[in-house]
């Protein structure tokens, strides 16, 4: 039996978010990319490891260690209230017509 690929996160690109498991807990960053299909999100500035390159002259590439950023399960991020600065779990609501994401702790809309 196939996987279903329409998975929904609680996470947008643009989220401010916080680590809240692994060796980055506690880093806060912007969610660059957003993977449905995996269930992972790309964060500015988290899960930073070093590649080494190899060298290709012919395609000229330099070769050396690089800092790439690494996708994390979206699992292991909550979305960070800009209001309120805690990590919470969204709630849905429908205002206006509109199903918007809000801080249940302080009722602030997080989509804009």
């Amino acid at each position: 039996m196939a996987k279903s690929t329409n998975k929904k996160l609680h996470t947008k690109v643009g989220d401010r978010v916080i680590v809240v498991s692994g060796k980055d807990k506690g880093k806060q960053g912007n969610v660059k990319d957003v993977n449905l299909k995996d269930g992972t999100v790309l964060v500015d500035g988290v899960n930073v490891v070093t590649k080494a390159q190899k060298a290709n002259p012919m395609a000229g590439v330099q070769g050396g260690l690089n800092k790439i950023a690494k996708p994390l399960n979206a699992s292991k991020v909550m979305v960070c209230c800009p209001s309120c600065d805690k990590a919470v779990r969204v709630k849905h609501e429908v205002k206006d017509g509109k199903k918007v994401r809000v801080c249940p702790k302080c009722g602030e809309t997080l989509d804009v």
